[in-house]
């Protein structure tokens, strides 16, 4: 990667995990002259992608574009949003579409139900990525790609731990991700938040390649007994196929009519 776009990723990097910051903050944190820091300031400012207001430069809305347009044009979101929106509907908890890129779990879409309880950290999930064998779409996704990217991603994963429940042995997570495939879905116990559990099912295209996961989150009240083990797991995984039909019979439609 060419230096200049190193820095200038760190930069962008350093401004999203501070909220903003001053040049000479700027500067102390990525051990850059205020003079260099300056010019990567002015550059990004200049291609709208930072605001300045009293000496605070900022992340400027046009990652808000780019994100949405990333969003946007993903087949996986336009098939899954609507199905996953109806999963929360149904169940009254949050629902989640999501992806994975660089070896992370990654939100494209979020529902609220109903009953669902209004936390911060989960508004915080769609702006942030998860390492896949903290959460159970996480795992539903790592269950299901090729044994030489499973083995690389965990060989390489530094098994952040959330909480004491959090997976944090190799020879575990590979046990688990065996009754993944076995059972068609994931169970993540208290293992990114105390007191709260999620059940993930995979997502896969017509090649039996994984897409991305489904996953119901909710606390351990909810998410206990029948509805941890068999009903909500059922609902997943329904959703998940529903969703996985729906998008194999898009790509097949889009051959078709010679739609790329």
């Amino acid at each position: 990667m060419l230096k200049t776009l190193s820095v200038a990723s760190d930069v962008i990097e350093v401004l999203t995990a501070r909220d903003g910051a001053t040049i000479t903050e700027l500067a102390d944190q990525l051990d850059l002259s205020k003079s260099s820091a300056y010019r990567y300031l002015k550059t990004l400012k200049e291609l709208g992608y930072v605001t300045c207001t009293d000496g605070c430069y900022e992340l400027s809305y046009q990652f808000l574009l780019l994100g949405e347009y990333t969003r946007n044009t993903s087949e996986l979101y336009q098939v899954g949003k609507s199905k996953v929106d109806d999963l929360a509907a149904e169940l009254g908890h949050y629902a989640h579409l999501v992806t994975e890129a660089d070896s992370y779990g990654v939100n494209l879409h979020q529902a609220t139900g109903e009953e669902a309880t209004d936390y911060d950290y989960q508004a915080a999930k769609l702006q942030q990525r998860d390492p896949l064998h903290v959460t159970a779409a996480g795992k539903a996704i790592l269950a299901h790609m090729s044994s030489e990217r499973i083995e690389a991603i965990v060989e390489s994963s530094t098994f952040e731990q959330r909480t004491k429940n959090t997976i944090t042995d190799r020879e575990r997570l590979y046990n688990e991700l065996e009754a993944v495939r076995q059972q068609g879905f994931a169970h993540n116990d208290e293992e990114e938040i105390k007191g709260f559990r999620a059940i993930g099912a995979p997502i896969r295209d017509h090649e039996d390649r994984v897409l991305g996961s489904v996953s119901v989150s909710a606390p351990t009240s909810y998410l206990s007994g029948d509805a941890f083990t068999d009903d909500v797991p059922d609902l997943v995984m329904e959703t998940a196929n529903v969703i996985e039909v729906d998008f194999n019979m898009t790509q097949k439609q889009n051959s078709i009519t010679g739609i790329s």
